[in-house]
């Protein structure tokens, strides 16, 4: 009995040892497990720590950068744009790009005409057969459509025709308002230089269809005046951009010159030497992105 009784102690006190190792031996590896965790967690927060100050060291630079465009731009830009009228086409633009940038035409001598403002119906796939019939119907006698059957083009034929050609342009921008393809306005005086203004690059299922209407529409506006301008904002050299979609075709970048920063100082400056560069017969692809193969801005 007595035996019986020290095997079943010396059994339990077996399994206490093991289970107490156990224990022993997992407390380590949680111990180990915590400091390689913690560990970890402060090398993080040095990489947060060292982008957070990388960041605000570009956005500093951005800041220095756009400062500087806006003080010196008005002295580089001064008189090169002398008795030039220059027509804004906005698709999707923001006010103070807007603003900025008709400031800055008044300082290089040009007077801005007036502004057309597309809506986002114009790239609205949907609605392309309607856009197409309107622009034929609402074709001045003896003028001419482009070739072309995409309804960027088209539009840009019939705007061209009535903004740069000498047409009547209260009929046509009162057919495309009462359609819903452009937001009231009064319609401006002739003018001779385009700038299309866009945003940054389209979301959604139609977005590169919708952005290829606006890049096609400024380079047939760029054929039926003296030169256009397509400058966008951030994004707009991405693949569903209006900047990204025109820089993508070479034969339309040979003729029309892109900005694809014009929310920055340097972006508006860049545009209104644009201007002057269409003006002279030349072309380029201006900015910050990748796509901007001929620099920042073009030669003063």
């Amino acid at each position: 009995m007595i035996s019986l009784r020290y095997h079943v102690v010396s059994i339990a006190a077996v399994f206490l040892a093991l289970a107490l190792g156990v224990v022993l031996g997992a407390s380590g590896v949680s111990d180990r497990l915590l400091s390689a965790v913690s560990a970890q967690r402060d090398d993080l927060g040095t990489q947060v720590q060292t982008l957070t100050g990388e960041r605000d060291d570009l956005a500093a630079a951005a800041r220095a950068s756009d400062e500087f465009a806006r003080r010196v731009g008005p002295a580089a830009v001064r008189g090169l744009l002398d008795g030039q009228a220059v027509t804004i086409v906005s698709a999707g633009s923001d006010v103070a790009d807007r603003d900025g940038l008709v400031a800055l035409l008044g300082q290089a001598g040009a007077t801005v005409s007036g502004e057309v403002a597309l809506t986002t119906a114009v790239g609205d796939p949907a609605r392309a057969d309607q856009l197409r019939e309107l622009t034929a119907g609402l074709l001045p006698t003896g003028a001419q459509l482009p070739a072309a059957s995409d309804t960027g083009s088209l539009l840009g034929g019939l705007l061209g025709g009535a903004l740069l050609e000498g047409g009547d342009p209260a009929a046509v921008l009162t057919g495309l308002t009462t359609a819903g393809f452009l937001q009231a306005g009064e319609a401006p005086a002739p003018a001779s230089l385009v700038v299309v203004l866009t945003g940054g690059a389209l979301t959604g299922v139609d977005a590169a269809d919708s952005a290829a209407v606006v890049a096609r529409l400024a380079a047939e506006l760029d054929r039926r005046g003296a030169g256009a301008v397509l400058a966008g904002s951030t994004g707009s050299a991405d693949s569903t951009g209006a900047v990204g979609v025109a820089r993508a075709d070479s034969t339309v970048t040979a003729a029309l010159s892109t900005v694809d920063d014009v929310q920055s100082g340097p972006g508006q400056v860049s545009t209104v030497l644009a201007l002057r560069e269409q003006l002279d017969g030349r072309s380029g692809r201006y900015g910050s992105a990748a796509t901007a193969s001929d620099g920042a801005a073009p030669a003063a």
